[in-house]
This record gives structure tokens, sequence and C-alpha cells, in this order.
């Protein structure tokens, strides 16, 4: 228990680094480059963000969090870091969705800016996506 809880502590740093890129890119884009064009600032720019979050997070993920779970062989672990990074993308994605449905009530609801929409979303996101990194992505591996 007391490995699951570590680890989790590393993910929330993980996703604390993840959710400032995410914020900075997010507020860079909405405020200085799309701002008072809904689409551009209310979907776009959480788009970009997310992404450029993403590969941050995975980054930190692979070589720290689960670095532990990680095969080390030559042959091979090129190609499983990007079918990682993929499967991590994809996961990651759909998680992105759910929190764009949640950011996107949460505007509707409140008229809040989309930053503290985000935040919030980001909030209730968080469980989700460590599950399934521990599950699915980062899963132990056959030794």
């Amino acid at each position: 228990m007391s490995k699951i809880l570590i680890r989790y502590f590393k993910f929330l740093g993980t996703s604390i680094v993840g959710t400032i890129v995410d914020t900075l890119v997010l507020w860079f884009l909405s405020d200085l480059i799309f701002n008072h064009a809904y689409w551009a600032e209310y979907i776009l720019s959480p788009v970009i963000s997310f992404q450029c979050a993403v590969t941050v997070n995975f980054l930190i993920s692979y070589f720290y969090v689960w670095k532990d779970r990680q095969v080390k062989t030559e042959q091979g672990e090129k190609r499983r870091f990007f079918k990682q990074y993929a499967t991590y993308n994809l996961s990651s994605l759909g998680v992105f969705i759910f929190r764009l449905i949640i950011l996107l009530a949460i505007e509707r609801l409140t008229g809040w800016d989309v930053v503290i929409c985000n935040l919030l979303a980001m909030g209730v996101s968080g469980v989700l996506n460590f599950i399934i990194n521990n599950l699915v992505i980062f899963k132990k591996g056959k030794t």
C-alpha cells in the first residue's frame, strides 16, 4: 500500500508541473493570441495547452514516476517508449474530453474565466488519469 501512495504523490507532483505548463500555455493562448473568439479561446487553446502538458507529463512519468516499470533492453526500447507515448496520449485524450466537458459545463453554469474552469476540471479528472496510468499505461511488465 505504501508503494502506491508514494507513486500517487509522485504522480501529484507530475500533475502540478503539467498543470503549470497547461495553465501558462492556456493563459498565453487565450488572453494574448485567441482573445475574443469563443471557439479558439474555449476549445482550441485548451487543446494546444493540453498537448504541451501531456508531453511534459509523459516524460516525467516515464523517467521518474514509473521508471521501475520500464523494461531495459537495447532492442525495442525506443519502440516501446513511443508505443507507450502513443498509448499515454490516447488515454490522456479520453481524460481530456471528459475534462473539456466538465470545463464547458462549469463555464456555462458560472461564467468564470477559462483558466479557473480548467483548473477545476483538472481536479475532477486527475484521479481517473492516475488509475489509467497505473493500471494500463505503466502496468507492471513481465521481468
